[in-house]
């Protein structure tokens, strides 16, 4: 299979914009109508999506073994939409047509076949995983019990699941509303599991966002509402409890899956008396964007835990000054600390980035990566995928 080939022909197919979703979409509905019904109403939000994503994932298939369990939870969360096996050759294919249609004559016999096995190498890991998680719901059903707005552009929804919803700390879960029928978004809820089924997420408002703003604004308590399978596993601590000191660093609401792993931490820490250190950093681009006082402060005065804040576009901030990853790594070095970074791509980018340039080893660090699952995301106050309307996670190889 040749991958540099792959690679190269995407970013050909792509160079070409809009005009591919538009192929791929009027090829797949006429030839399959049937799988109409599985995205929303209007397309407006969904754009190209699921052509971006494909297409970045299969040319890239060669690093199938540094990602193969973000592709197969994405294969268990896809069962959400009623996504079944014979879905996948339907989307496969007009996959292909639109390939072929974009290059023309560069689309050769060998081509096609590359394209083909890639393709196939993905959705087979896919189905296998939805296949094996068959004994489990695809979705859980809830019920909005509050709502709270933390400011101009943050809120708070809290949501009781009927059936048990496990999941992990540092983890985000698939949401769809009665107001956005379709139109899942991924959000991290903001504590470990607790034991009366209430989940709380933080929501930030993106403008002209459809459903970040019916979250906000439309969401009431009483309303019914889906929830899909936990997905991630990099923003988690180790299962078998060997926890280190942890460096926890957020843009905007990419606190949220921090603040889950403050709180498992901080139970580790009440059972037992003893537990890693936490250094939490925060950072917005505003003041007003400091937006989880109520939930750090239940922490003050704590030993094992220091926090620090910046805010990156107000000059006339009287405390720390600059993108929040900056302010973290020039606190370094941060010798025998995992640090967890969370917030828009640009943020969590440059946080890398300046982390390494510390002199932290890059399997120090960790982050999600979704929709772009081949390539790190990073902005300083925003949500955690590079989709302009998703909530605090990704899409991938999504029908979203």
């Amino acid at each position: 299979m040749d991958t540099v080939a792959l690679k190269r022909t995407w970013s050909q197919v792509a160079a070409h914009g809009d005009a591919v979703p538009g192929f791929f979409y009027a090829h797949l509905f006429l030839a399959h109508p049937e799988v109409r019904e599985l995205f929303p109403v209007t397309m407006a939000t969904q754009r190209d999506r699921l052509v971006r994503a494909l297409g970045r994932m299969v040319s890239n298939v060669d690093n199938i073994g540094e990602v193969v369990g973000y592709i197969q939870d994405l294969g268990r969360d896809h069962r959400k939409f009623g996504t079944i096996s014979g879905h996948y050759p339907a989307v496969g294919a007009s996959l292909l047509a639109t390939l072929k249609h974009f290059l023309g004559d560069a689309w050769t016999p060998e081509l096609a076949s590359d394209w083909a096995d890639a393709y196939g190498l993905i959705a087979t890991t896919m189905i296998t995983a939805a296949e094996e998680a068959e004994s489990v719901p695809a979705t859980w059903s809830g019920e909005v019990v509050a709502t709270e707005r933390r400011g101009m552009d943050v809120g708070r929804v809290t949501i009781r699941t009927h059936e048990p919803y496990a999941y992990r700390a540092g983890q985000s879960v698939a949401v769809e509303i009665p107001q956005r029928p379709r139109q899942w978004r991924y959000l991290s809820p903001t504590h470990a599991p607790r034991a009366d089924s209430t989940i709380d997420f933080h929501v930030q408002l993106v403008p002209g966002g459809q459903v970040s703003g019916a979250l906000l604004r439309d969401v009431k308590a009483g309303d019914s509402v889906r929830l899909g399978p936990p997905i991630g596993d990099f923003l988690t601590l180790p299962s078998d409890g060997d926890w280190p000191d942890l460096l926890l660093v957020g843009g905007g609401t990419g606190l949220a899956p921090l603040l889950a792993v403050l709180d498992q931490v901080a139970e580790r820490h009440r059972i037992t008396g003893t537990g890693p250190r936490v250094a939490l950093y925060h950072g917005v681009r505003h003041p007003w964007g400091f937006y989880a006082r109520n939930e750090l402060n239940a922490y003050a005065g704590v030993p094992w835990l220091r926090t620090r804040f910046a805010v990156s576009d107000d000059p006339s901030f009287p405390g720390s000054r600059g993108p929040i990853g900056e302010v973290a790594a020039a606190d370094g070095p941060w010798y025998g600390y995992l640090a967890m970074v969370c917030g828009s791509p640009r943020m969590v980018r440059n946080t890398t980035d300046a982390l390494l340039r510390s002199g932290l080893p890059a399997d120090r660090i960790r982050s999600e990566k979704y929709e772009e699952p081949y390539t790190q995301q990073a902005g300083e106050a925003g949500d955690r995928a590079a989709s302009p309307e998703v909530s605090q996670a990704g899409v991938g190889l999504g029908i979203q």
